[in-house]
């Protein structure tokens, strides 16, 4: 995948690569130069608290790991759920 650098020096990180690997906006990042490359890697994060609250609107249980999680697509959640005893 190709991006390019702006007039003030910032690149951004092609949305799929940010989805797979949970970076959000504001994540701090280490940067170094490896053999003439750029080499980014996200910091370790504190873990989510999730929370289960019901739907208002069906009264189903909700799990939600909170405003700005990563959104999983349903194949992403059927990779998740396959590895699952």
């Amino acid at each position: 995948m190709q991006t390019r650098v702006s007039t003030k020096g910032q690149v951004v990180l092609p949305a799929p690569f940010r989805r797979r690997l949970g970076i959000r906006a504001g994540d701090p990042l280490d940067a170094t130069i490896n053999a003439g490359r750029i080499v980014l890697v996200p910091r370790a994060r504190r873990p989510r608290k999730a929370r289960i609250f019901s739907d208002p609107s069906t009264g189903l249980p909700v799990l939600s790991a909170g405003a700005g999680a990563p959104v999983l697509r349903s194949r992403e959640v059927e990779e998740i759920l396959a590895d699952f005893p």
